[in-house]
């Protein structure tokens, strides 16, 4: 179960987005009484309520916006016990000063919010022993490890306990702590009125996410990076789930670069079945692997770690194949060249990242004659030198003849998406663009490119072939291309409106 939390200024709107969160399928709200600019009227609220409620007033300490006295809000919170609400959020210092009465439940509540301390099971015994229904804990998270402690506490916890981690690292402990026990968890009724850091709305707990759906056994998979909360895979591959009907979860996970073996390890305890990697981690996580494809051997990262049937990690790079399909989509539309359409092309590559390292190993090993520049010129020639091909410096990139540009970098992205890597007077007539950027979809590189009469093929294409790829070796299915696609493109239309 989901509780909802709305905190508004006015009674009427608070009572107008508890209906309209009820019509979409809420079960039980929290009404934010420290939010409300007048003196809460508890009567008002609850009378007629169209689900049961958690009356919750927090104090500035606790990042509440309850400005009376203590006396005022202890008497606020008396007064839904003796109206008989269903839950009253009782924090523990006060515990003792609200009795029990009657049929209304006690949510005995603790906030750390700088951090998850050491003693997090001595804090979680010492509200059991405030004559709780349930025991709420919830504390920021420093690292991805301190979610992993949490939800090991929900699920060892004798008394019913709802307890997750706040801030981005604790993301996956609210939206898992179920699984491991907690009576429900937390989320609020839109993105733009976070309650608390991390929180997530409604709308994606139950329509992406899917969180009443998460059992026992469901099983768990991923995206590690850092950063990562822009990340589109968590919608996408969640979205292919939910068509496909299959039960699993994917989650996105924030790892720092210089911990990511260590919390992989840590991550054992969610028995996560496989990770999309992006940056910084695609040459740890080869390191990381167990076995590894000749392909990601070859270009020294892997952007896939999944779980075979021995339990072992193997990893796999479908940025490969999926940037060559790509290519080749652009090359030959129809695909009814007997020969592959790379072959003996001349082509430069902007970058010199994973992904181009990528791209860089299939089009040579296409036949490809492969030409690399990149705005640091270190790295651009050391993966020249890596990969056996040319070099041109950054300064001279337009000054070649190419039948196929590819811009590996980030320039273009969004909310950059007035730059280009590729000034539009270096094109040329007959050349193939292909953009990896994939957010927005029409780059201003590929803008300019489709007005010099160039063919295009953007970032949307790889992204999705890449993880249609890493779906497969997920659950053993073919991916709904179709599906992911049109995900993808919803996906990026809801980031740009932002």
């Amino acid at each position: 179960m989901i509780c909802v939390s709305i905190g508004r200024t006015r009674h009427k709107m608070m009572m107008m987005e508890h209906r309209s969160l009820s019509e979409k399928g809420a079960e039980l709200v929290e009404l934010r009484l420290d939010w409300i600019a007048r003196t809460p009227d508890v009567t008002k609220l609850i009378k007629d309520r169209p689900t049961p409620v958690v009356i919750t007033c927090r104090r500035p300490e606790d990042k509440g916006r309850w400005k009376g006295s203590e006396e005022q809000r202890q008497a606020l919170l008396r007064t839904a016990i003796v109206s008989e609400v269903e839950y009253v959020d009782i924090e523990d210092d006060i515990a003792d000063k609200i009795p029990r009465y009657g049929k209304t439940k006690r949510i005995i509540s603790h906030h750390n919010f700088d951090e998850t301390p050491d003693n997090l099971e001595e804090i979680h015994e010492s509200l059991c022993k405030k004559d709780p229904d349930i025991v709420k804990l919830v504390t920021m998270a420093n690292s991805p490890g301190d979610s992993i402690r949490m939800l090991k506490l929900v699920a060892s916890a004798k008394v019913p306990t709802v307890g997750f981690c706040m801030g981005e690292y604790g993301v996956i402990s609210r939206i898992l702590c179920g699984k491991y026990g907690s009576p429900f968890t937390y989320a609020t009724f839109s993105r733009e009125r976070e309650m608390a850091p991390g929180q997530l709305a409604f709308s994606e707990m139950t329509q992406i996410y899917r969180y009443d759906q998460i059992g026992p056994e469901t099983p768990v998979y991923g995206v590690i990076g850092d950063p990562i909360a822009h990340s589109l895979s968590p919608l996408i591959h969640n979205i292919a789930f939910r068509h496909d009907k299959l039960d699993g979860v994917y989650l996105p996970f924030r790892v720092p670069k210089d911990r990511l073996e260590e919390t992989l390890k840590e991550f054992e305890f969610l028995n996560v079945q496989g990770y999309s990697v992006t940056i910084p981690h695609k040459e740890g996580a080869l390191k990381f692997a167990g076995a590894a494809d000749q392909a990601s051997k070859t270009m020294g990262v892997a952007n896939t770690l999944y779980k075979d049937e021995k339990n072992v990690w193997q990893a796999r790079n479908t940025d490969y194949d999926a940037a060559l399909d790509s290519i080749r989509l652009g090359l030959d539309p129809e695909g009814k060249a007997s020969d592959d359409p790379i072959d003996g092309k001349q082509v430069l590559l902007l970058g010199a990242g994973g992904v181009s390292r990528a791209i860089g190993a299939g089009i040579i090993n296409a036949g490809g004659a492969l030409t690399v520049t990149n705005r640091s010129r270190v790295r651009g020639e050391k993966l020249a030198q890596d990969l056996g091909c040319a070099h041109t410096t950054w300064e001279n990139r337009g000054s070649g003849h190419y039948d196929i540009l590819v811009n590996g970098t980030s320039v273009g992205m969004h909310p950059n998406v007035n730059e280009t890597p590729f000034a539009q007077n270096f094109l040329l007539d007959d050349m193939l663009v292909f953009d990896t950027v994939y957010n927005p979809e029409n780059t201003l590189l590929l803008k300019q490119a489709r007005e010099r009469g160039c063919k295009t093929v953007s970032g949307i294409e790889m992204f999705v072939r890449q993880a249609a790829a890493q779906y497969k070796l997920f659950t053993g299915k073919e991916a709904p291309l179709d599906v992911m696609r049109n995900t993808l493109r919803k996906g990026i239309s809801a980031v740009a409106k932002l």
